[in-house]
């Protein structure tokens, strides 16, 4: 079945997917989490690939979690998919450059930390809005977000679950550059050609050499935060928190048992 949810361009040794939910500014359901695990899955298969630029379609980087989804059972059937995706993410062996185009919510940020490369737009916005959602952070994001922005930084970003300019993101290294909204996809695809000209061997292994010290704490980071994500959902916070975001209300958390 061919892709709508994630678009696929390829030119010279550059694939470029591109989240493709424009009418929800790109926020992921089950099927998106799976067709974004066997785009990058495909694109690592093929030798013909050198480098992969990820970005969103015209309004938005993602949205993240798609809300409606969250509490109801992953469409298909069977596990939810985000697990898969990321496992894909973070298996990924060529350079992986992200585009971001616009607002960045949830795994809008935290699947920044999994790229090799991010490349922003003037006026894009970041933001992880766990806590505000009653939940905890995801995709090793309590583990990656301090080593990439520092412990400071990191704890504001995730307790006050505040909006990250594109001047801040690039300022405290969320980001390497800050572009015109015109000029990202230009200077994204120009990196990713000049990348893509070197030899596919070296290149991989240098990926590798740059990722293996930490990926037996990206994984004991998933797996403490999947537990306490299994803890959290459905608590009387995140039933608030999700209520109030599709009756679109502020929250009341005041009379709410806490644990």
């Amino acid at each position: 079945m061919k892709r709508e949810t994630v678009l696929e361009r390829s030119e010279g040794g550059v694939r470029t997917l591109t989240l493709n939910r424009p009418e929800v500014r790109n926020a992921f359901n089950s099927r998106q989490y799976r067709e974004l695990r066997d785009a990058l899955r495909d694109a690592a298969g093929d030798d013909a690939v050198r480098a992969v630029i990820l970005t969103g379609a015209p309004g938005a980087f993602t949205a993240g979690q798609d809300l409606g989804e969250m509490s109801a059972p992953p469409e298909g059937g069977g596990e939810y998919p985000f697990g898969a995706c990321m496992d894909q993410v973070i298996a990924f062996d060529k350079p992986l450059i992200a585009a971001v185009n616009g607002v960045g919510v949830g795994l809008g940020l935290t699947i920044l930390l999994h790229c090799d490369l991010v490349y922003i737009a003037q006026g894009a916005r970041l933001r992880v809005p766990f806590v505000s959602l009653g939940v905890v952070p995801e995709a090793a994001s309590s583990y990656l977000l301090p080593l990439a922005v520092g412990s400071q930084h990191a704890a504001e970003i995730l307790f006050t679950a505040d909006w990250v300019t594109s001047a801040r993101a690039v300022e405290i290294g969320l980001a390497a550059r800050e572009l015109p909204p015109d000029e990202l996809m230009p200077a994204v695809r120009e990196l990713a050609a000049r990348i893509a000209a070197n030899p596919l061997g070296a290149l991989r292994h240098t990926k590798r050499l740059l990722r293996v010290c930490r990926l037996d704490a990206v994984r004991a980071a998933r797996a403490r935060e999947d537990a306490a994500f299994r803890e959290r959902v459905g608590t009387p916070e995140n039933v608030e928190a999700i209520r109030a975001f599709l009756e679109k209300r502020e929250p009341d958390f005041s009379n709410l048992d806490p644990r």
